[in-house]
Order: structure tokens, then sequence, then C-alpha cells
């Protein structure tokens, strides 16, 4: 993922979050903030309570890979992805369905 669709600053996730729109499924929670800008972001978050920094990066590697491969993500949005537990448990292929389907019903 190119540095320009990344969300890496903190006062940014939190003027997304705030806005509390979000959308849940099984093992994700994305967060979403119009943009007026043409390209969408992202920022991806993992909690400490799920494994230590080798997992965690582990994590959002295959994270961004999954939104590299998922073509059809509106680019009129910031997203916040927000792993959860149940991520642990499912195989990287039902992840990236999981967040290709909550992507698509992502709407303001």
């Amino acid at each position: 993922m190119k540095k320009e669709k990344r969300i890496k600053k903190a006062a940014e996730f939190q003027s997304i979050m705030q806005r509390k729109r979000f959308k849940n499924s099984g093992s994700f929670c994305v967060y979403i903030k119009e943009r007026a800008e043409e390209n969408a972001r992202f920022g991806i978050a993992v909690p400490k309570r799920l494994g230590n920094a080798v997992f965690r990066n582990k994590a959002k590697r295959q994270i961004r890979e999954m939104l590299h491969e998922i073509t059809e993500i509106p680019s009129d949005y910031d997203y916040i992805v927000l792993v959860r537990k149940n991520y642990l448990e499912s195989s990287y292929e039902e992840n990236r369905k999981d967040l290709e389907n909550l992507l698509k019903t992502v709407k303001i």
C-alpha cells in the first residue's frame, strides 16, 4: 500500500473514530469518514491483547495485502480497520472475504 493511501497519525485516527460511523463483522470493525480528495486512505489497528508485536505486524501485512486484492472499494472515504479476536480463529481466505463483504456494505 502506498504511503499516500495510509493513515498514520493518531490525530487522524481519533478524528475518524470520533465520528462513530462504523460497521462490524466477525473479525473486523471498520470506521469511515467522508473524504474530499480522490484517494481512499486506510488505517489498520491491531490491539495488544491479540498478541505480541510479531503477530500484530503480521496481521497488518496480511490486511494490507487483502486491501490490495480487493478492487471494489469506494474511494471517497477514509477507513480505519480494527482487528477483532475472531481474526485469529479464521483462515486468510475467510478473513479476506469477511473484509471484502464488510467494505461493500459500508456507506454513510
